[in-house]
């Protein structure tokens, strides 16, 4: 035990345990891409790895898809084994996929809003309304300030 200036004990501060910042699905895709930075080298990282998003990402490449598709059509292997596969048959490249996104059409929001429907219901719905009325619906949910629709 050691005393400080005053002769008073001093205590040491409890030291806090490293947590490793997770390892993103673009980290691994960036990996099997471009770098070919081996990424699983222990279980922590093996958890980290989740093939149906890597996998997603990679099909959005011409030269990528049939790896990808591979991958898709052997779950029961290892996820090591699934992303030495990837890491090791596609060349390394700069690739600059886009991913496709949901888009949001302004017609649905003021459908769910005004009958507070589900987004699939509001999809059913929107083929036996006019422009007319869903510009009517518009005008009645307006609360007021500025229009997001």
């Amino acid at each position: 035990m050691s005393l400080d200036f005053l002769g008073e004990p001093v205590t040491k501060p409890e030291a806090v345990p490293y947590k490793a910042p997770a390892i993103s699905p673009f980290d691994f895709i960036n990996a099997i891409h471009h770098s070919k930075e081996k990424l699983i080298v222990d279980d922590w990282s093996e958890k980290q790895y989740n093939p149906y998003i890597i996998n997603k990402g990679l099909s959005y490449g011409a030269d990528t898809v049939i790896p990808a598709n591979e991958m898709n059509s052997r779950p029961h292997l290892a996820k090591i084994l699934q992303f030495d596969f990837l890491i090791n048959i596609i060349r390394p490249r700069k690739r600059f996929n886009k991913w496709i996104k949901a888009e949001k059409v302004a017609e649905l929001e003021v459908i769910k809003e005004y009958y507070g429907y589900s987004t699939e219901k509001a999809k059913q719905v929107l083929p036996l309304l006019t422009s007319s009325t869903i510009e009517e619906m518009k005008k009645r949910i307006t609360k007021g300030g500025s229009n997001e629709y």
